[in-house]
């Protein structure tokens, strides 16, 4: 008979193209007082759990997962820690698209129609969810994020293969670094992708190397996420394609939910985007979300943006994962 030393079941979703691996049993106690002070746990003592997940055979180099946990504050239903093939997000909205759709979808939450509300504690912040609920199917998710700002305006860096690269650093729920693909005679398509994660890998270097980022409110939020390259759309229907180079080399194929916050805050705090005006932001892969500014915030001394992102997820499976005594990968590995 085959022993097994751990038993986790997950749903799995995507949002846009982007995946979601959702634990939703298997988790260990998770001590801490807030979510930030449990993912420095996980972190600390448990990340051979992240490891079994998202690395190899189990995942891949682009997989993305979250962490279910109990509420931390009274106005959340549930804690959420997102995970990727590097570490662990400050916050993930096409992973808050696709918690949405798989909590209402399947009956984890009281469903309301036409919207179900559900909150989340993230680590950077409370976020709000309102799913569409029509009595049999979950449909667009929108949530409230956090609030945006520009951290850093026109910051040139230089890079070994493409030279001098110019962008905004944003914060959208992460720190990115705003470019253009032009600058790198480039554009956002599928068939370029090596070539896109070349850049974002080498202006996320620089620039991390030229800047210390700091947010102004939570010290738990200094690390610079990734780099997002957009262009002229590549698909109709968007305003733009764009794509995110984040943790270690991974590519979202989705619009990147922060991402299409910050993008949008840039615009409305740059004079190009008016408020509550959709924003259609498209995906490397073809898939859109839609983003407004709903309202002008401070966010300590920045002049910041609340936003909106809709967008939809679908659900792919629910899995059982066995850890298998005599495996001799109970972390997987990470290959490229």
């Amino acid at each position: 008979m085959l022993s097994y030393t751990r038993t986790i079941q997950t749903i799995d979703a995507h949002t846009g193209g982007e995946p979601l691996r959702i634990l939703v049993s298997g988790m260990p106690p998770v001590p801490g007082n807030t979510i930030l002070e449990k993912r420095s746990w996980l972190k600390a003592h448990r990340d051979d759990l992240r490891c079994f997940l998202m690395n190899e055979p189990r995942g891949h180099a682009d997989m993305y997962g979250a962490y279910l946990l109990p509420a931390m504050t009274p106005a959340a239903d549930f804690g959420v820690i997102f995970i990727h093939n590097e570490g662990y997000s400050d916050m993930c909205g096409h992973g808050i698209i696709a918690l949405g759709k798989v909590l209402v979808e399947m009956g984890y939450v009281e469903r309301q129609i036409p919207l179900t509300r559900i909150g989340f504690d993230a680590p950077a912040g409370f976020i709000e969810a309102h799913v569409e609920w029509d009595g049999k199917r979950a449909g667009n998710v929108t949530f409230k994020n956090v609030p945006s700002f520009i951290f850093m305006r026109d910051l040139e860096v230089d890079t070994p293969s493409f030279g001098k690269i110019t962008g905004d650093i944003v914060f959208g729920g992460a720190f990115y670094y705003y470019i253009n693909a032009k600058q790198a005679k480039l554009t956002v398509k599928p068939e370029l992708v090596r070539s896109l994660i070349q850049l974002g890998a080498e202006t996320k270097a620089a620039v991390m190397a030229k800047v210390r980022i700091a947010h102004p409110l939570e010290p738990g939020l200094d690390q610079l996420y990734g780099t997002i390259i957009d262009s002229a759309p590549n698909f109709p229907g968007a305003e733009q394609s764009n794509v995110c180079i984040f943790a270690d080399r991974e590519v979202d194929r989705s619009p990147t939910g922060t991402g299409s916050s910050g993008r949008a805050a840039q615009l409305f705090l740059r004079g190009q985007l008016a408020l509550n005006t959709t924003y259609l932001n498209g995906s490397i892969v073809g898939s859109n979300f839609a983003v407004k500014v709903t309202a002008p915030i401070k966010v300590g001394p920045f002049d910041g943006a609340l936003t909106e992102v809709t967008g939809s997820a679908h659900i792919m499976s629910s899995n059982t994962w066995l850890l298998e005594e005599s495996d001799p990968f109970p972390n997987g590995f990470f290959l490229r």
